[in-house]
């Protein structure tokens, strides 16, 4: 006889922070020979600990997803490849004991990662920051059509700007142009920029949007630019995609939202442990944030995915639990990147880039766990020396520009950085074997062209991506409005936006980056001959 699926029991502990799950059959699951309680490497993480009781019960399913959790059918195939242990953890959402209800499993471990972030409340996204990042865009059309962004914004960002309807206005990040770097904003230029649309009639902004750290690992001066923004009587969005482990330790900046960010977007896949696609979003304290939160539920509704991954969802809990727990770790990660930095400093070969980040104001800190690296004295661009890291040493690092390759350790990690020295020492060696002008080459620095300002915003973003479009030569399409958002890849700052005016100096700004091997996101083609422009 089938019997009806019967559902688990939880118990959650907030004194301990420890949950603790088991199946109403006292045998469920033991003619399998699984456990019947949540296994002890998901205690002190509520939703992993509840999908794992889940995993355990002896059930049949007639629901999705398909591969009904089990190495069955064509289930063999995904359990040959993945292990069937990720078959019986994917399960479909709105399970009653896992995300259904108040107080579920799922409540309770995203309010352990605002007490863990500082957060008076945090969403799990299992679309990553940029799902985060046009939340953010839709939430602040909820106060308010203006917003201030500077301008080295991820597209995502500019997604949501286009599908909120708003009025963009631009502050300019600081630019390293010998390395194709863009650092941040300063308390002083979100003012200026604040004041500047008030003078031009472009009336208040309601929110205030900035990137810190940057890429490259540059930290703004969060708390100022707060102070600035509230005086504003707007809200701070901190798109800190690569800062998810600030506040962990005392070595580190600490968490935004804990320096008055009133809503902050960050991957926790990115230097953190969580899988990849995983993502928070956390809302600030205070008035502002308050009136924000309503609006950010409305856009986490519209942006999220009604099936989203639990595997993902389970790994940010568990990301969460082990941020707070092993201080050991984080500690000796620590110690290892700092070790890191100074091999590289005392080599001399390949200078760390970030150890000059304190002569531009907007940087008031430094994230060690991104080492970015001058190797020009390899005679090579950086994009060739991470290709020949990868083909020929099997070394991995996060990107390049012309001059300089990024390496990033993920916090709780210990590589060997030697190993990255030594490559890089090898293709140095090699380069100058094969051409006795390698020296000569290294010693011509390598700058980027000036980049021009914006075009004029002729319509809103959103009017001219929803506009009928034609694709014209390059040389046409000087004075039309510009369909697409593009940028010249290094710094990666939007050189035009839908609805602006493209200028004669953005197309010789972004043909020579392209010329130059630079690559332009949002081109027609690689050697951007042609322009989309709106149809007038």
């Amino acid at each position: 006889m089938t019997h009806a699926p019967e559902f688990p029991t939880f118990a959650f502990d907030d004194a301990e922070g420890d949950f603790s799950g088991t199946a109403e059959r006292p045998d469920a699951g033991a003619q399998q020979g699984k456990p019947t309680d949540a296994s002890r490497d998901t205690a002190g993480a509520p939703y992993a600990a509840a999908l794992a009781v889940h995993a355990a019960r002896d059930s049949t399913a007639f629901l999705v997803p398909g591969h009904g959790a089990d190495a069955s059918g064509l289930g063999l195939g995904q359990a040959e490849y993945f292990g069937e242990r990720v078959l019986e953890l994917d399960v479909t959402p709105l399970l009653d004991g896992i995300d259904l209800g108040d107080g579920s499993p799922r409540e309770q471990a995203e309010r352990l990662a605002a007490d863990a972030w500082g957060a008076s409340r945090t969403w799990f996204l299992t679309g990553g920051s940029s799902m985060g990042n046009r939340m953010a865009a839709l939430a602040a059309r909820g106060l308010g059509e203006g917003v201030l962004m500077q301008r080295s914004a991820h597209s995502s960002f500019v997604d949501g700007i286009i599908l909120g309807g708003s009025s963009p206005s631009f502050v300019l990040p600081e630019v390293d142009l010998e390395h194709g770097i863009a650092h941040g904003v300063t308390p002083a230029s979100v003012a200026d920029a604040i004041a500047t649309r008030r003078a031009s009639g472009g009336g208040d902004v309601a929110a205030v949007y900035i990137v810190s750290p940057s890429y490259f690992g540059a930290v703004a001066d969060v708390a100022g630019i707060a102070e600035v923004v509230h005086d504003a009587g707007a809200v701070l969005i901190v798109d800190a995609a690569w800062g998810a482990h600030f506040g962990f330790l005392p070595e580190l900046p600490d968490s935004p939202v804990r320096l008055g960010a009133d809503l902050v977007v960050t991957s926790t896949h990115k230097l953190t442990s969580s899988l990849s696609q995983s993502a928070l979003v956390h809302l600030g304290h205070g008035p502002v944030a308050r009136a924000l939160e309503p609006h950010v539920e409305r856009a986490h509704r519209m942006t999220a995915s009604t099936s989203e991954s639990s595997l993902l969802l389970a790994s940010l809990d568990l990301d969460r639990r082990d941020l707070v727990e092993r201080r050991d770790l984080l500690e000796a990660s620590h110690a290892a990147v700092m070790a890191a930095r100074e091999m590289f400093r005392a080599d001399g070969r390949f200078p760390v880039v970030s150890d000059e980040f304190d002569a531009y104001p907007s940087t008031v800190a430094v994230d060690p766990f991104r080492i970015p690296l001058d190797i020009r004295s390899t005679g090579l661009d950086g994009h060739t020396v991470r290709l020949r890291l990868a083909r020929e040493f099997g070394v991995m690092v996060e990107m390049a520009t012309v001059s300089c390759v990024v390496a990033v350790v993920g916090i709780g990690k210990t590589p060997d950085a030697r190993i990255l020295l030594d490559a890089l020492a090898e293709i140095a060696a090699d380069v100058a074997a094969e051409s006795p002008a390698a020296d000569a080459a290294a010693d011509s620095a390598v700058v980027i062209p000036p980049m021009p300002g914006p075009g004029r915003m002729r319509i809103r973003p959103r009017a001219a991506y929803l506009a009928d479009a034609e694709t014209v030569p390059w040389a046409d399409a000087i004075g039309r409005i510009s369909a697409d958002s593009l940028a010249a890849y290094p710094p990666g700052i939007p050189n035009v936006l839908p609805g602006e005016e493209i200028t004669v100096e953005v197309v010789e700004f972004l043909r020579a980056s392209a010329a130059a091997g630079s690559h332009v996101r949002g081109a027609v083609d690689s050697a951007v001959s042609a322009f989309r422009v709106v149809v007038e």
